[in-house]
């Protein structure tokens, strides 16, 4: 049976550790890290991800605004509540919800936003940096993940670590960390001819597809370590990509869903908020 990689106690011990830091430098500088986060129309699942963020960004003392916009904005709209966010002194990280509508080119909006101000990390500048091993925002997601590796003492060095999705967000810069940590790296997608071979030689196996319980354990070797990132809604229920009843029977550790990845990418970024902040108005 697998242990438990517990997403919600780790994330709550970096909250607990960042309200402290907050405190301290809020205390010396009397200014609050300031996340600002753009919600362009009324996606509900949008909603509530924006709402987890700024109850998130609250609790450890900094301040946080969700800026709405409606869905039939123009792009030149878009850009000019940016620049004014990039402009704003008192904004320390914008955030722009994905997905937004798709007359807008989101490719080029993300990379208006200031790479100082970027906690997503999804600008050119950040992934350059990150793909260089240099000092980057990095994508919340794949940055909870290496947290939780580390927190659980998960071995990387040499381990083969396979990753299905090959996504800016996740797959991507995922492998990128993975490399720093040693370990070798195959990345799957929808293209993969015998996945299930490869998958089955993971020492530490990704999902990060979106496709509901997608992985089960015809996909997974004895004792591997396995970190489920999809979350699909499927007649009103949320799912992961993993068979989580099916392998954690296998696996030697495993993220639940709920509970794993989903609240240290809030964690992370949070850690992110504070990083601009640190970076916009020193030490």
């Amino acid at each position: 049976m697998a242990k438990l990689l517990d997403g919600t106690a780790l994330s709550n011990k970096i909250k607990d550790r960042l309200k402290l830091q907050v405190e301290e430098l809020v205390s010396e500088k009397l200014v609050k890290p300031h996340l600002a986060v753009i919600l362009v129309g009324d996606d509900p699942a949008s909603e509530t991800y924006v709402k987890f963020k700024e109850r998130a960004a609250k609790k450890v003392g900094m301040e946080s605004t969700i800026i709405r916009l409606k869905s039939d904005l123009t792009e030149e709209e878009l850009i000019s509540e940016i620049e004014k966010l990039n402009k704003n002194k008192n904004v320390h990280g914008i955030l722009l919800q994905l997905p937004i509508p798709n007359h807008i080119n989101s490719e080029k909006v993300i990379n208006l936003i200031d790479p100082k101000k970027d906690v997503d990390g999804f600008s050119d500048e950040n992934v350059a940096k990150l793909s260089k091993n240099q000092d980057a925002l990095i994508p919340c997601t794949p940055l909870g993940i290496t947290r939780l590796l580390d927190e659980y003492n998960i071995k990387t060095e040499g381990e083969h670590c396979v990753i299905i999705g090959r996504s800016q967000i996740v797959g991507k810069p995922m492998a990128q960390l993975m490399l720093q940590k040693n370990s070798t790296v195959t990345i799957c997608h929808s293209r993969t001819k015998n996945l299930k071979e490869i998958t089955k030689q993971a020492d530490i196996l990704i999902a990060a597809v979106g496709k509901a319980q997608m992985v089960d354990k015809s996909f997974v070797k004895d004792n591997a370590v396995v970190i489920d990132v999809g979350v699909s809604r499927v007649d009103g229920k949320l799912y992961g990509d993993v068979k989580f009843d099916e392998v954690k029977n296998i696996a030697s550790y495993i993220t639940p869903m709920p509970g794993g990845v989903g609240p240290m990418t809030i964690a992370c970024l949070l850690e992110n908020t504070l990083k601009c902040y640190l970076n916009l108005v020193g030490e």
